[in-house]
């Protein structure tokens, strides 16, 4: 089942919808409970957060910034290293660049892949709605590539081995979803001295409007709770026909900021359907390069809770292989 060895906050939780007389309207374990009155509680608390600091498994020095984001160097550069831009994963309504596991994740792939990495906050559902998670993703990159032009405030920004030509977008679940609508919004805007070259998506929260071979495969209270959760952290939207949950719907897909595209899959992950055919849209219909990387018997982000697993690893190992050409 997909949900049994999910420990960590991911994108699809039972959903439990109050009796009329009870004081609850909806509650979705790991995330938050949304009482009648309009008051959240989030479920995350038992999640460690982790103080910046220097890694001793890694040997990976980070620090926070003025913007909550949090910075990560690499140990032994002599040359100039890409800069990944990266969007933490929680359905989201939980979870920031402090949580251990997103912190954990950060420090993997900063000392594996030899690069440099921000690791962004942004406001979380419900109580901030979508469209603020994606308009806090905008300001961070537009505050990232003042740096370019030597105009940010960040000292580690303005070192000059972060290559400001060699930019990744990069996230899990909900934050891959983030990368792809500012990717898009990236398109149209265009920064001196500022490249992004890649994307890469692990396990996107995207949906269609019909229930996908994927999504059957499941049963119909944890299918229908995958999609309701959209419902609630953007309810302004124009539901399964919003081309930010739904990106295949984009007649304008050859916009999107990067050529080049990684979309990782789990085996098990009931989103696995749409998030090939956006993978396939983005081909056929963007122009885009992309590449799949599939995971076999695992499900919607397993490398969070299992980062030392051999399939966590070699996913890995792709994310990097991906950033070195």
């Amino acid at each position: 089942m997909f949900y049994k060895t999910l420990l960590v906050p991911c994108l699809f939780l039972f959903l439990g919808v109050a009796s009329s007389n009870s004081e609850l309207e909806v509650y979705f374990p790991l995330f938050f409970k949304l009482y009648k009155n309009g008051t959240v509680e989030k479920l995350d608390k038992g999640v460690p957060k982790i103080p910046a600091s220097l890694d001793p498994k890694t040997g990976i020095q980070s620090k926070d910034t003025e913007l909550g984001a949090r910075l990560y160097a690499p140990k032994a550069v002599n040359q100039r290293a890409p800069l990944v831009i990266y969007f933490h994963g929680g359905g989201f309504s939980v979870g920031s660049p402090a949580s251990l596991w997103v912190h954990r994740y950060l420090n993997s792939l900063v000392a594996r892949a030899n690069v440099f990495a921000l690791s962004a906050d942004y406001r979380l559902a419900p109580e901030n709605p979508l469209p603020a998670a994606y308009e806090d993703a905008s300001a961070v990159l537009r505050w990232v590539a003042k740096h370019a032009v030597g105009s940010g405030p960040e000292p580690w920004l303005k070192d000059p081995r972060v290559d400001f030509n060699r930019v990744y977008l990069a996230g899990e679940g909900a934050g891959a979803n983030i990368v792809h609508n500012l990717a898009m919004q990236s398109g149209l805007e265009k920064f001196p001295r500022f490249n992004i070259v890649g994307l890469i998506l692990i396990h996107p929260y995207f949906l269609l409007e019909k229930p996908t071979k994927s999504l059957l495969a499941v049963n119909e209270q944890e299918r229908n709770n995958i999609t309701k959760l959209w419902s609630y952290v953007c309810p302004s939207g124009n539901g399964l026909k919003d081309t930010r949950v739904n990106p295949i719907l984009n007649p304008s897909l050859s916009i999107l900021a990067s050529k080049k595209v990684l979309v990782c899959l789990a085996e098990k992950d009931p989103l696995i359907d749409a998030e090939r055919k956006y993978g396939e849209a983005l081909r056929q219909r963007g122009s885009k390069k992309v590449e799949f990387f599939l995971t076999k018997g695992k499900g919607h982000v397993f490398h969070m809770t299992k980062p030392n697993s051999k399939k966590a690893s070699e996913m890995l190992d792709r994310v990097t292989s991906f950033m070195s050409v």
